[in-house]
């Protein structure tokens, strides 16, 4: 996976990807990241990449110039068919079956905003994709790179010690992950579920699939609404809300 990420703080980003599964991806070779600086791309001795909006207002916008030689710096450094993404608050929620998406694809820029964000023009000119982390404020868009590679690299087939882990984690099936334990089997009067330590596979498998999905209606009942639950699904989900007494108005529906 060759991935480039078009950015007023190149170490920033770069610092940050050195540590746990990203770092040992690049480390390996599994996945490439590079950074591209606007600045160099300015014509002025003052490296100038904002400037002021039509129309009044606070703030900077990044200009056009700059950023469209970034963006095709960081283009021709990857494969052809490499997409564009800018980091935007009007994108497209960024979602476990996105970042699926991403990992197939044969290169991805990811564009960094700052300030008041970019002149519209360049979005038009250069955007394959919007992506939104969600619904709140960030001062630029080098932490939601960062996390949209992050989501990617670790999908990649021998990032992870143990290819399953991706499969098991929460929302890769649309709903969250059951409770997890470790050594000692008593904590302070806390106990390891029983079931955990019996040996029985199945009766596992059965007693975290019943975890997560009443996880996933207590916390995320959103989650639910998105997926079509089979009748063995409806059937887990109703023994939790009857063994954890949840009310009649939060109950799953046939």
């Amino acid at each position: 996976m060759q991935i480039q990420v078009v950015t007023l703080f190149p170490e920033m980003v770069t610092q940050a990807l050195a540590f746990g599964v990203c770092g040992r991806a690049l480390s390996r070779g599994l996945a490439e990241v590079g950074v591209v600086d606007p600045r160099d791309h300015a014509t002025d001795m003052h490296r100038t990449v904002d400037d002021r909006p039509y129309g009044g207002g606070p703030g900077m916008v990044l200009k056009f110039a700059p950023l469209r030689a970034a963006i095709g710096q960081a283009r021709g450094r990857l494969p052809a068919g490499a997409r564009v993404v800018f980091l935007t608050p009007q994108g497209r929620r960024f979602d476990q079956t996105m970042a699926r998406e991403m990992r197939d694809w044969p290169g991805l820029v990811l564009v960094a905003g700052r300030y008041e964000g970019f002149d519209e023009r360049i979005v038009e000119a250069e955007a394959d994709e919007e992506l939104s982390l969600g619904d709140f404020v960030l001062s630029g868009g080098e932490i939601a790179a960062m996390a949209v590679i992050d989501a990617v690299v670790r999908l990649l087939p021998g990032v992870l010690g143990d290819e399953a882990s991706a499969e098991q984690e929460s929302f890769s099936e649309g709903l969250l992950d059951c409770p997890q334990y470790t050594r000692p089997d008593e904590i302070e009067g806390r106990a390891v579920p029983a079931v955990l330590l019996g040996g029985d596979h199945a009766a596992i498998r059965r007693w975290r699939r019943v975890q997560a999905l009443g996880r996933t209606l207590a916390r995320r009942p959103d989650l639910l609404d998105r997926r079509r639950l089979d009748a063995e699904d409806r059937r887990l989900l109703g023994e939790y809300v009857a063994g954890q007494g949840v009310p009649d108005r939060e109950r799953p529906g046939d």
